[in-house]
């Protein structure tokens, strides 16, 4: 079975959903992870909102299911926050978030169509600066989504995480760069035992691993392949910093003590670990080895959809949208002689591959909140 390649719209912030979809088109992708942010989230890095989540109802889910089979599109549904720790009134508004993206999802067809919801945990840096404090984070998560999960479960839908550490999230001024729970292979294996339902899983995103210095081809070779259900199409290009080192993150210090020795230093929380977004194909090498990484995924079977996550510098980056659809065009030919057969066309997704989704005509349902679960 041939991988779709789809894009995840994040990148795609500028445009509204009908303009998206064009892209899309355009670019020759087989699918849409459609970004759901809050509109009043606290994050502005890489973000969007692409459905009207407030007024999302039966109506709506076959709508969206019709435009995107008219688009031989197929879709899923996310936004990424802190759930289990920060600011106390932002925790339960995403909290709140998440279950309305399920609702959403099974209004869509949950697993019926593949409908995924893709999320965060984030961390509770309170608990975290404890002794045990990475223990009492899991615990913290199995609280918060034990019930969640049950929720999803009892929808036909399913939620997955993703692994990106989101080591940005905090002032450079704190030590650690830590911020998202499922951001190492360990704690994911360790909250399939705590909260062992089939109905969560994983996005993997390779990027995040590289500039940790872990090999992404390694990780999936521990992986559970039943709970891998996407893979993020993200790279690395590491640049190795004589005066920090490469395993600590780089600290906030006094601008004049750094320019009188020399050395660089943080000036915002992202630029603490030395690393370049990039895109595979576009521009500049990375330090992943994307033939031995698709090689290991068919190799365990994965056939789930390689979304395209575009943060590169060179093209999300740049805010400009000719490079932004240059650098998802580049990524999706760079991957197609890794994913597809030869054929007169060259190496293309063979469109007999594609399903359409089906209309599941679901009944509303109320919209449900934490405080009712817990």
């Amino acid at each position: 079975m041939a991988n779709p390649i789809w894009i995840m719209t994040s990148a795609f912030d500028q445009l509204n959903l009908e303009q998206t979809i064009e892209k899309a088109s355009e670019i020759g992708v087989q699918g849409l992870d459609l970004c759901v942010f809050r509109r009043d989230g606290t994050r502005d890095d890489f973000v969007a909102t692409h459905l009207d989540y407030e007024n999302f109802g039966p109506a709506d889910a076959s709508r969206l299911i019709d435009q995107f089979n008219t688009a031989s599109l197929r879709l899923s549904i996310g936004a990424f926050e802190n759930l289990i720790g920060g600011d106390p009134e932002q925790r339960i508004k995403n909290q709140n978030h998440l279950l309305r993206l399920i609702r959403m999802a099974y209004l869509l067809g949950g697993d019926e169509n593949d409908v995924k919801v893709g999320t965060f945990v984030g961390y509770n840096h309170e608990l975290g600066n404890q002794n045990g404090g990475f223990e009492k984070n899991l615990l913290k998560y199995q609280k918060i989504f034990a019930p969640i999960i049950k929720y999803a479960e009892d929808l036909g839908v399913t939620i997955l995480y993703e692994n990106c550490p989101m080591e940005g999230w905090r002032s450079s001024g704190y030590f650690g760069t830590y911020n998202n729970l499922p951001g190492v292979l360990a704690a994911r294996k360790l909250m399939y035992e705590l909260i062992p339902s089939p109905n969560h899983g994983e996005i993997y995103d390779p990027s995040h691993d590289i500039w940790q210095h872990t090999d992404p081809v390694e990780v999936i070779r521990h992986t559970d392949m039943n709970r891998l259900k996407r893979i993020h199409v993200k790279s690395t290009r590491n640049n190795p910093d004589p005066y920090w080192g490469n395993m600590y993150p780089m600290h906030q210090i006094p601008a004049d003590w750094a320019k009188k020795a020399g050395i660089s230093s943080s000036t915002n929380p992202w630029d603490r670990h030395h690393y370049e977004a990039t895109l595979p194909g576009f521009g500049l090498g990375d330090n992943l080895d994307w033939r031995a990484f698709v090689n290991i995924l068919k190799d365990k079977g994965f056939t789930g959809p390689f979304e395209i996550e575009n943060e590169a510098l060179l093209s999300k980056q740049t805010g400009k949208m000719g490079a932004i659809v240059q650098g998802c065009k580049a990524a999706v030919q760079n991957l197609a002689p890794l994913l597809y057969s030869l054929s007169d066309e060259g190496w293309t997704y063979p469109t007999e591959a594609y399903k359409p989704l089906v209309q599941v005509d679901r009944k509303d349902i109320p919209l449900r909140t934490m405080d009712e679960l817990l």
